[in-house]
């Protein structure tokens, strides 16, 4: 019965500490990778859009500068003092919202463009601009500011790539340069942005990315512009209002973006937390990969979020479990309780107790239909149990008779067969005795006539041994006596007048006389002690032999 509850609870239970738990762990972990999937996916989206925000940066500051070189305005004042000149291009520069801007006349230019791709096109006629990496010297022959500006100190950063490197001075510009052809002037117009410690540039791309439509703030994301692997322009935080300018990024991503060229769209640790991440390399006018561009956002409130919703999901699971068990284990009590209830009748009943019954089951199903059927069975039982009952009193006492009748019978058996055996006996004994008679009747009656003769002979001499004589007719008597009680235990029938009024005491001392030789010789010392008893009726013969 045990097994059959643990089964029924395992059928009950099953579903619901089993498979509901799997279906848990299993709807968790799709939704977790779901989750995750949109995570990225949104990351993917955010860099994409940084990714555009970069190239229309470039695009736009070389098609303003480009419209710069053939405006009739910059033709006029390039012809100007020196002066002049130097406040137009401040104007100039200040209101496109570059760091630098300079006319190369055509064969400065052409020098300059063996170094530099973007500036070697212009000298063709074509207009561009590009990602490149000043020197800090370089960036000194601009303006002072610039190079000074440029200069960033490296941080440890956890996870980063080993280095020696205290400091960063090298730049990465937006570096611009457009055909100049006005009135017979030719050469380069050549501008360009610095983007180190750049923050309206890093957070004009968080504002883009991040930026809550519905509400105007601010959701939780970062961006970051990096030269090789340092964070040159950046909205990450050390701490409160302290910029991460300075620290590097991992080891990993670093190896996956710089090295091996991939977009890495997954997460990362930054500077000093897990955020989920998405970097993308950034190629110089030499199409070398210079650096990367990050956006991404905290894992921790997402890893909260899921955090919760398990919590959530778990609690809803412990509360339809806390909910379906009790009906659950009610359904199953339903089929293991008139179970159990058999189980204990039919243990009673084989212990004897034929009147033991299930009862009435609750339950309309197979089960009840059973359970009746089998108290019906039970009284069937019962009854067939009385009628054997009461046909084996009714035998018991017909064979009880019947030994009765045996044993009488087989008494009366055993008397006629000891009667049987008796006659046989008596003769046998007949035959022997009457043979025995004879012989000692002829000895007997030769020793009496001896006898006789002997007194005769003797006369008055026979006096010293009257006594002897006398003891010798007395045992030839007694013999003859004893012959005739053979005969009559041979005989019955013909020796029934024998029996008379005889006195124990000379009885008994007749006797001691028989065995007086075997007293002496034996050492044998007899005391008779006699108390007055009366006569008896019996053979004095049959008396003398007991003695």
């Amino acid at each position: 019965m045990t097994s059959v509850r643990l089964r029924l609870l395992i059928l009950a239970l099953t579903p619901l500490i089993v498979l509901m738990p799997l279906l848990l762990i299993l709807g968790m972990s799709r939704w977790t990778a779901d989750y995750d999937k949109v995570l990225i996916a949104n990351v993917e989206s955010e860099l994409k859009i940084a990714s555009q925000y970069l190239s229309r940066l470039l695009g736009q500051t070389g098609n303003e500068l480009d419209a710069v070189a053939r405006s009739v305005e910059f033709s006029r004042w390039l012809n100007r003092p020196g002066a002049d000149q130097v406040a137009f291009f401040a104007d100039t520069r200040d209101r496109l919202g570059l760091d630098f801007l300079e006319f190369l006349p055509m064969e400065t230019a052409v020098e300059a463009g063996e170094n530099w791709p973007v500036i070697a096109q212009a000298t063709r006629g074509i207009s561009g601009a590009e990602i490149d990496v000043f020197s800090n010297a370089r960036l000194a022959t601009l303006e002072d500011a610039l190079a000074v500006r440029a200069k960033v100190p490296l941080i440890d950063t956890p996870a980063a790539e080993p280095t020696n490197r205290e400091i960063e001075d090298r730049g990465m510009v937006v570096h611009a340069a457009s055909p100049v052809n006005l009135s017979g002037t030719q050469g380069v117009l050549v501008g360009g942005m610095l983007l180190n410690r750049n923050l309206d540039f890093i957070d004009t791309i968080n504002d883009l990315v991040y930026l809550n439509a519905v509400t105007g703030g601010h959701r939780q994301g970062t961006a970051t512009l990096f030269l090789d692997d340092l964070r040159i322009s950046t909205n990450v935080r050390l701490f409160e209002d302290v910029r991460a300018l300075g620290t590097r990024v991992s080891a990993e991503v670093r190896e996956a973006v710089l090295i091996d060229g991939r977009t890495w769209l997954d997460r990362a640790f930054v500077v000093n937390d897990w955020y989920i991440s998405g970097y993308q390399p950034i190629t110089d006018s030499f199409g070398e990969r210079v650096g990367m561009l990050y956006v991404g956002f905290l894992e921790a409130p997402f890893a909260q979020a899921k955090r919760e919703a398990f919590w959530w999901m778990l609690a809803a699971f412990f509360a339809v479990l806390a909910l379906s068990a009790p009906v659950f284990l009610w359904l199953a009590r339903g089929i293991f309780s008139p179970l159990e209830r058999m189980t204990k009748v039919m243990h009673r009943v084989g212990k004897g107790e034929l009147s033991a019954r299930i009862g009435p089951v609750p339950t309309r199903d197979e089960i009840g239909a059973v359970a009746h059927h089998l108290d019906w069975l039970l009284e069937q039982v019962q009854e067939r149990d009385r009628q054997l009952r009461s046909w084996n009193d009714e035998l018991n006492q017909r064979v009880d008779q019947r030994t009765a009748e045996l044993r009488e019978a087989n008494e009366k058996l055993e008397q006629t067969f000891r009667q049987l055996v008796m006659s046989e006996k008596l003769a046998s004994i007949g035959e022997i005795t009457a043979g025995v008679a004879h012989e000692i009747n002829n000895p007997v009656a030769v020793i009496m006539g001896n006898v006789d003769v002997i007194r005769q002979i003797l006369g008055h001499d026979a006096e010293p041994v009257a006594t002897e004589l006398a003891l010798i007719d007395q045992q030839v008597s007694r013999i003859e006596v004893i012959v005739g009680k053979l005969l009559k235990f041979a005989a019955p029938s013909e020796f029934s007048d024998c029996e008379h009024n005889i006195a124990l005491r000379p009885l008994v001392q007749d006797c001691l006389v028989l065995v007086d030789h075997l007293v002496s010789r034996g050492g044998i010392e007899v005391h008779c002690d006699f108390e007055e008893v009366p006569p008896v009726r019996a053979d004095s013969g049959e008396i003398q032999q007991v003695v």
